[in-house]
């Protein structure tokens, strides 16, 4: 047998060890006690009880009483996942590959626009490797030639996605709107006067003190940033308060007429959706824990500012140029945010293996040792990760060694919605209920990406997995997972 197999063998036996050192050197100590006491004998215990004095007795008592209530009253408060809904999509949405690509054939003839037929083959040829299916859709404005990209199309796709994923999930949780004390929303792309949250206020009549955030331009990762400052938020508030948080992208005026293949990227993978969640920091009939937030910026470097940007290209058509070092930039800050909550969650045994392999670099050389890559499907059950394209999907399972059905959620989402940007991570959490995957105890780890550049983390911990799950999957779960070819030929 390899000493490579030997290791493997022995490797549950160390993490068994090592996981319960506690455990381990407990028992032989209380064991060790026990012995001691049985030495001594009563009477001699009692004599040594009556010799003690009152002062030892007040502060034996005193100090760990003294010590766990400071605990308690520094220590964070818990907040809780009540429930969340994500936008159903309708057929009549639907854009399949023929449909999109026969529309921006038909856009080279409008005036002002300068796709040509060599961007629409770049476009056909992304579309067949991207991992999207033939039922994502587009806001009702791209369905006409050419597509509306004013203000009011691109508010009425606003309150089309927001407004549905709310109403769901205010029947789902049966809470009323008056009773919401805090309300955060994002979108990168689109923030009209008023504000997203004043429409949300006004559609719902929420209460005038209601405190409420709009976060604009932090890209597809803003969903977590919304969870961390909500999260902020309610540990400041009276117990029990509650915050709706609403994560969406508006597609309707970001198309893109030009031809800079940078450019195009989005229109082919950016699809219409949005999800609403409502967090409390009561435990009653919540259905997650929210253990940690870990956002993680790498915004200083110009390289990775600017790998996600919008501008306008020399013919002054407005678009999302991303850049071809993309994938790079995202691999170091997925780098940057491991590390960070690496330690927060991984078991013992995985933090010992890492800082033996980072003092064994450091000591003999960084060329003969690789380093260590923590092994987080001890720390977790299930992995969202954010459906921005197949190429992240796959640089992720590489990067963290997980299997085909640890990405599944990723990879369907993609399949089925496209890249909703900042919702996409509620719409695989979805999917893995939706499969009856989800038990009470499982861990799920959101790993997004965004502008600026960020990489963010949340990590979950399900209290009660939901009874009726199917939500937008409802319409197709039972064919899914589907095979996704390489290259799709249609």
């Amino acid at each position: 047998m390899s000493s490579a197999a030997q290791l493997k063998r022995l490797k549950p036996v160390y993490q068994c060890v090592v996981n319960n050192f506690l455990l381990v050197l407990a028992v032989p100590l209380a064991v060790a006690g026990v012995v001691s006491l049985a030495r001594v004998g009563p009477e001699e215990l009692l004599a040594k009880l009556h010799n003690l004095r009152p002062v030892h007795v007040f502060l034996a008592a005193f100090l760990p009483a003294a010590a766990a209530t400071l605990y308690l009253m520094m220590r964070p408060r818990s907040v809780y996942l009540v429930d969340y809904a994500c936008f159903r999509t309708k057929p009549s949405g639907r854009v399949p590959f023929g449909t999109f690509l026969e529309h921006a054939k038909l856009v080279t003839f409008i005036e002002g626009a300068s796709i040509d037929e060599r961007s629409v083959r770049f476009m056909t040829r992304l579309l067949e490797r991207s991992g999207l299916g033939e039922e994502t859709c587009l806001p009702p404005a791209h369905h006409y030639i050419p597509p509306f990209r004013n203000l009011e199309a691109s508010r009425e796709e606003v309150e089309l996605v927001i407004f549905s994923a709310i109403d769901d999930l205010l029947a789902k949780t049966g809470v009323k709107p008056e009773a919401v004390d805090f309300l955060v929303v994002n979108c990168s792309l689109f923030a009209p006067v008023p504000s997203f949250t004043d429409m949300i206020i006004h559609r719902y009549g929420m209460r005038s003190d209601v405190r409420n955030v709009h976060l604009s331009g932090m890209g597809c990762s803003a969903g977590l940033v919304s969870v961390g400052l909500a999260r902020n938020f309610l540990q400041t508030a009276p117990q029990g308060s509650t915050a709706l948080v609403v994560s969406t992208e508006t597609i309707t005026p970001n198309y893109y007429v030009g031809k800079e293949r940078a450019m195009l990227l989005p229109n082919c993978l950016f699809r219409m959706g949005g999800a609403a969640a409502l967090l409390s920091t009561s435990p009653a009939k919540a259905r997650f824990r929210l253990a940690r937030v870990v956002r993680t910026l790498t915004g200083a470097r110009d390289s990775a500012y600017r790998c996600v940007y919008q501008e306008e290209d020399e013919e002054g058509h407005r678009g999302i140029n991303l850049n071809k070092d993309l994938m790079t930039i995202a691999g170091d800050a997925l780098k940057a945010n491991i590390t960070a909550i690496g330690p927060l969650v991984l078991p013992a045994s995985e933090q010992l293996l890492f800082a033996l392999s980072f003092i064994a670099r450091r000591v003999f050389g960084s060329k003969g040792i690789k380093p260590y890559l923590p092994d987080f499907r001890m720390a977790f059950e299930h992995f969202c990760i954010h459906a921005g394209g197949r190429a992240v999907i796959d640089e992720l399972q590489k990067s963290l060694n997980l299997s085909d059905e640890h990405v599944e959620a990723s990879r369907m989402a993609l399949h089925r919605f496209g890249n909703t940007s900042s919702s996409s991570l509620w719409y695989e959490l979805a999917y893995i209920e939706a499969k009856g995957r989800m038990r009470k105890g499982d861990r799920v780890w959101m790993i997004g990406f965004g502008s600026g550049f960020k990489c963010n983390s949340a990590a979950w911990e399900c209290i009660e997995p939901a009874r009726d799950a199917q939500g937008p999957w409802a319409d197709c779960i039972s064919r899914y997972p589907v095979d996704i070819p390489d290259v799709l030929k249609h």
